[in-house]
């Protein structure tokens, strides 16, 4: 049994897509929800049935129910076999439950942009104009339990040749933004470099100012030992 909401005009609904920041974002909803004191959902959205999904995807939806039961969420969704544009099933679901605030990560926004080739921002603005939009970025920290790293600052990755340099001026050459994680005690800059290809969050190596392949680095603790 949920704790009753007191401010039931106000509503939060949390979008998310598979991949790390999931987990960041239904708990980032919950402390804004726990502020107004308002009805918490959860919401991810699927072309495919549920039967269909791999294995992956089919672990995130555990993890996601189980953390939405943890933060007393009002609801977790899943809109599977969904044929409808993403943003069209955001908005009818902001309807529905009377939602006055839709969070968003900034790699889902990106994600979900590859398939509707606009902004979803723009698009849900125009299906539901009085619903305030938040789009969470990446986040200038890295999950290190050494603590290895300064905090992070915006940088961007040039192509050189078959690597790419690390830079911290934009120009046009810019292949990828992100944010440059510096490992404490060097004069070079190596450490780890956070960026967004194809909709998924890459944490990748820094040699020397040097990125040699885009290869996700695995700087998080294991999630098995945390108990």
């Amino acid at each position: 049994m949920f704790k009753k909401k007191k401010h039931m005009d106000e509503g939060l609904l949390v979008c998310i897509y598979y991949g790390p920041n999931g987990e960041r974002l239904i708990r980032r909803g919950s402390k804004i929800a726990k502020m107004f004191d308002c009805p918490l959902y959860i919401l991810t959205v699927d072309a495919k049935p549920f039967d269909e999904l791999d294995a992956d995807k089919s672990m995130y939806i555990t993890k996601w129910k189980k953390l939405a039961k943890e933060v007393e969420a009002d609801g977790f969704i899943l809109k599977d076999n969904e044929q409808r544009p993403v943003y069209k099933v955001i908005a009818e679901t902001a309807r529905e439950k009377r939602a006055t605030q839709i969070i968003m990560g900034q790699t889902v926004q990106s994600r979900w942009e590859q398939i509707t080739k606009e902004s979803i921002v723009n698009l849900l603005l125009k299906e539901i104009p009085f619903v305030d939009l938040h789009i969470i970025s990446v986040g200038r920290y890295i999950k290190d339990p050494d603590c290895n790293y300064e905090k992070g600052i915006r940088a961007y990755l040039m192509k050189e040749g078959e690597n790419f340099r690390l830079v911290f001026k934009h120009t046009k050459e810019i292949a990828y933004e992100g944010i440059f994680f510096k490992e404490f005690g060097t004069d070079f800059n190596n450490g780890i470099f956070k960026l967004i290809k194809d909709g998924e969050t890459l944490q990748v190596q820094v040699i020397e100012d040097i990125v040699t392949e885009l290869t996700d680095v695995d700087m998080e603790p294991n999630e098995n030992n945390e108990d």
